[in-house]
C-alpha cells in the first residue's frame, strides 16, 4: 500500500519528540513492503537541526510553511491509497485537519494518527462543541493513537470516532542499543525531555528536587529550553541531544529517569518512546507511576517505579551497579522480545485489514 504521513518532521528530532517513534514505525511498514511519503514543513528551525538525511526506507517531501506550498503538498498526497494526519504538526493544524478528512470524498483512505491523545482529548472535552476538531472526529475512518490504552478508545468513540486503536511506542534495535560508556555521559541519574508545560512541575518534583536533595549524587540533564532554569550545582546541563547521542546517554549513567507528562500521567497506559528507547540499550529506568506500567514492563524486575520525588530518592540511595545491570538487561530482553517496532508494524497491518478488507487498497 502507499501511505501519505503528513507530520512535525521525520528528520529531525529537534523541538520534536516523536521524531523517532515516526521512524521506527514508518521504517517498519516500509520493511513489510508498505511505500511512505513523509510531508513535513520548513519550520522551527528543524531542517537545519536534522538528524539523519533523508532515508531510503521513505520519500521526504519538504513543503514552505504557506498555505499554497500545503495544499500542493496535498494534491501530491493523493497518489497515495491512505492519507495520514499526524497530531501536533505545527503549521496549519486546523486547516490540514479539515482538507484531509474531506479527502474521504475523493473516494481515500483518511487516518488521524494521535501523538498526544491524551492532550488532543483534554483540550476538546474541556472546550466542548467550541472546538473545532470535535466535528472532525467522526469523519476520519480511523483513529490511531500512540497510546492510552482503554480510557483513551473510550473517550474517542464517545466523541463518535468509527474505531481507535493505540499503536505504541516501540524500540528499533539498529537505531537505540547498547554501546561503550563515555565519561561525558556519567552520572548517577540522568533525564531527557523538552521543557512543556505540563511536564514542567512533574520534572521539578521527580528530578530538580531529588538532586537537590542528593549533593553527594551527579544528575544529567538534557532536552531543549531548560537554560534558564534554576538547578542545583550537581546537575550538568547539556541541552539539545541529538538522536546519534542517545544511546551514549543512556548507557553512560547509573540510572535513566522518565517522566510522564501530565496528560499521559492521567490517562496512563502511554510509555514514552525515550522508556523503549533506554531498555534498548540496557539502561536501568527509574519512572514515575502510571497506570498500565505492567502491560510493558515488570515492575522491580525490568523497571523501577517511583511515585514521587521521595520514592526517586530512597530507589537512587539504595540502588547499586550490579542491581542497574540486572534491571538494564532484564528491560533488554522484554523489549526485544514483544516491544519493537516490528511487532507494531505486525499489528497495523492487523488492524488495516480488519478495518479496510473491502476497499481495493487492502489486499
Amino acid at each position: 500500500m502507499k501511505f501519505a504521513f503528513f507530520g512535525s518532521s521525520l528528520v529531525s528530532a529537534y523541538w520534536n519528540g516523536a521524531a523517532t517513534y515516526y521512524r521506527g514505525i514508518i521504517k517498519a511498514m516500509y520493511e513489510r513492503g508498505h511505500q511512505i511519503t513523509f510531508f513535513e514543513p520548513d519550520a522551527y528551525d528543524r531542517q537545519k537541526n536534522r538528524d539523519i538525511p533523508d532515508p531510503a526506507w521513505a520519500t521526504v517531501r519538504v513543503y514552505q510553511p504557506t498555505e499554497e506550498a500545503m495544499y500542493a503538498a496535498l494534491d501530491t498526497s493523493l497518489e497515495a491509497d491512505i492519507i495520514i494526519k499526524t497530531s501536533g504538526v505545527g503549521v496549519f493544524d486546523e486547516l490540514l485537519e479539515k482538507e484531509i478528512a474531506a479527502l474521504r470524498l475523493k473516494n481515500k483512505i483518511v487516518v488521524f494518527w494521535d501523538v498526544d491523545a491524551p492532550a488532543t482529548l483534554d483540550r476538546v472535552i474541556n472546550a466542548g462543541e467550541e472546538d473545532y476538531f470535535k466535528a472532525l472526529i467522526p469523519q476520519y475512518d480511523l483513529i490511531l493513537t500512540y497510546g492510552g490504552g482503554d480510557p483513551v478508545i473510550s473517550a474517542y468513540k464517545s466523541l463518535g470516532a468509527k474505531n481507535c486503536y493505540p499503536i505504541y511506542n516501540a524500540l528499533d534495535p539498529t537505531t537505540h542499543h547498547s554501546v561503550p560508556k563515555e565519561s561525558k555521559y556519567e552520572a548517577d541519574l540522568a533525564f531527557l525531555g523538552n521543557r512543556l508545560p505540563d511536564r514542567e512541575k512533574r520534572v521539578e518534583e521527580f528530578f530538580l528536587s531529588v538532586a537537590k536533595r542528593m549533593p553527594e549524587h551527579k544528575f544529567l540533564f538534557a532536552g531543549n529550553g531548560w537554560h534558564d532554569k534554576p538547578m542545583s550545582e550537581n546537575i550538568r546541563y547539556v541541552g539539545h541531544l541529538y538522536t546519534k547521542d542517545h544511546n551514549a546517554f543512556n548507557c553512560s549513567p547509573k540510572a535513566v529517569l522518565n517522566i510522564s507528562r501530565d496528560s499521559m500521567a492521567k490517562y496512563g497506559f502511554s510509555p514514552a518512546t525515550r522508556v523503549f528507547e533506554a531498555a534498548g540499550a540496557g539502561a536501568c529506568i527509574i519512572t514515575d507511576y502510571w497506570e498500565g506500567i505492567h502491560t510493558f514492563f515488570e515492575p522491580d524486575k525490568e523497571i523501577l517505579v517511583a511515585a514521587s520525588g521521595s520514592e526517586v530518592k530512597q530507589i537512587l540511595s539504595s540502588l547499586t551497579a550490579e542491581r542497574a545491570e540486572e534491571i538494564g538487561a532484564a528491560a533488554l530482553q522484554k523489549v526485544m522480545a514483544e516491544h519493537t517496532y516490528a511487532h507494531r508494524a505486525v499489528e497495523l497491518d492487523r488492524i488495516l485489514k480488519k478495518e479496510f478488507s473491502s476497499e481495493k487498497v487492502i489486499s
